[in-house]
């Protein structure tokens, strides 16, 4: 998962429709969790723009569906959304307030000193 400077997380996904069956409905599908789907310039690569919290309920969405040609896509989400940069876990641990480290870690799959540092960086930030 990508992150510009004050920009909204994205995640790029190749070969998007080539993939897929019943197109149409999955890219509403991910709108309607509030992402944002571009393609990328000419290529077949697409562009996906999501929060974590957004990532979460399109990836709990897809996998709930029926659609078998639909789940490397919730494959993919999950293995970026592991990939989380330090301005998104700071982020997500600030919208909870008292989240403890073992919490983040089982949310975000981030490793022990990685959370450790967010918290801290919460905590003296103050």
């Amino acid at each position: 998962m990508k992150t510009p400077k004050n920009q909204t997380p994205f995640i790029i996904l190749p070969s998007f429709l080539r993939r897929v069956l019943r197109a149409y409905a999955l890219k509403s599908l991910i709108r309607a969790q509030g992402c944002e789907l571009n393609r990328i310039g000419r290529s077949r690569n697409w562009q996906l723009k999501a929060s974590f919290e957004q990532l979460e309920a399109t990836i709990a969405a897809i996998s709930d569906s029926e659609e078998p040609s639909w789940q490397w896509l919730a494959t993919h989400l999950a293995k970026q959304s592991k990939n989380l940069a330090f301005d998104v876990l700071v982020g997500i641990a600030k919208k909870k307030p008292g989240i403890t480290v073992s919490e983040l870690m089982q949310r975000t799959d981030c490793t022990i000193a990685q959370a450790r540092r967010v918290i801290d960086t919460i905590e003296f930030d103050d």
